[in-house]
């Protein structure tokens, strides 16, 4: 397994202990993960999901009255490692 594909999978693991959603997803470039937040994720859940993102190279949240929040989070692949 790919060293960015293994840390996708780590980040998806650990936001799903704390009771998240998760998806994972392979682009060409990098892999994504993203995690459903419930409106009432507790303030100290939300200073461990910080902590766990900061494992990922880039993180955010999308927040809309469609679709809710979702928080994402990319890995970028090694050069060698494209799909």
């Amino acid at each position: 397994m790919p060293a960015s594909e293994a840390r996708a999978e780590d980040l998806a693991a650990r936001l799903s202990a704390l009771g998240l959603t998760t998806r994972v997803k392979q682009h060409a470039s990098y892999m994504s993960v993203e995690a459903e937040v419930p409106e009432t994720l507790p303030d100290a859940s939300w200073r461990e999901v910080l902590e766990v993102l900061t494992g990922a190279d880039r993180f955010g949240l999308l927040a809309s009255s469609s679709t809710g929040r979702v928080l994402w989070a990319t890995v970028r692949k090694a050069a060698g490692h494209q799909r």
